[in-house]
């Protein structure tokens, strides 16, 4: 319990930090959310079909280099990329590397086996860095997104594209209210806390009770609470589209960026052919 507190104070903290980080005055801060959503949903497009890894580590580059320019933290973001998916893709992935699984040129041998040599193979090595590529260049593009653009205009801009409304609705509402019940989460330890006489760590049954019965607490209070809101939003008008303060207007830098994120398309595509050649 007292690690699901201090993640949700590090939740918050984060979620904190991603607001401040989109009000920056940087590059990608000042496109339309449209802009942003269509091309770099292209580039991941793009980064799921290269075969060439130098293609994927320039493209990695470049989405250092969008980082920079809009003034993000680049010790934060490639903490926030490499701490997570890489890793565990590369764990899942070495397997494939060595010769009992992929079939090759042992490049490092580990062991013999019916005297011939086991290891690591070229090919293996080559799929698993591949992946781990591909995989590094599509999470860094999903937080340039995440760390550019405020959350009511990345939901508003996702509708303007045509998502559907009930989806949109549903990812709002859920990431709007998990802040509140994280919050009820953290009362209800401190309340049991505040209530301990002694060293409650040796009670573990009564901490399993305590679990189970703050999860019933807590899915009560989330059912009611969903129903109030509903109540209200309908009470004020709400019609189903996330509203902003800010008018969607594309401007010349819209413009500007989405060409040359097709011109990097087009780069990186036809580099990835002269490589396979």
């Amino acid at each position: 319990m007292e690690k699901t507190v201090g993640g949700t104070s590090e939740l918050m903290r984060r979620a904190i930090f991603n607001e401040d980080a989109a009000r920056q005055p940087g590059l990608l801060q000042h496109l339309d959310p449209r802009t942003k959503i269509v091309t770099l949903f292209g580039l991941l497009v793009v980064a799921a079909f290269i075969t060439q890894i130098p293609m994927l580590l320039a493209m990695y580059a470049g989405t250092l280099a969008l980082a920079v320019a809009s003034r993000l933290s680049i010790s934060f973001f490639v903490k926030r990329v490499w701490l997570f998916i890489p890793i565990f893709t590369l764990v899942i992935v070495l397997p494939a590397a060595f010769s009992f699984v992929t079939p090759g040129r042992v490049v490092v041998p580990l062991w013999t086996w019916n005297g011939h040599a086991a290891g690591l193979t070229a090919q293996g090595l080559q799929s698993a860095g591949l992946i781990v590529c591909r995989v590094t260049v599509s999470i860094s593009l999903v937080v340039l997104l995440t760390f550019s653009t405020r959350w009511m205009d990345l939901l508003a801009g996702l509708r303007a594209l045509r998502l559907p409304s009930i989806l949109v609705l549903i990812v709002g509402m859920a990431y709007r209210y998990l802040f509140l019940l994280l919050n009820s989460v953290t009362d209800m330890y401190l309340a049991r806390r505040a209530r301990s006489v002694g060293n409650e760590r040796k009670d573990t049954a009564g901490g399993r009770r305590f679990v189970a019965a703050s999860a019933g607490a807590l899915f009560g209070k989330a059912s009611a609470l969903s129903e109030e809101v509903h109540q209200a939003m309908v009470a004020r008008g709400y019609s189903g589209d996330p509203r902003t303060l800010r008018a969607f207007r594309l401007r010349t830098a819209d413009g500007l960026f989405a060409l040359g994120a097709a011109a990097t398309t087009v780069l990186v595509i036809g580099g990835g052919r002269l490589l396979g050649e």
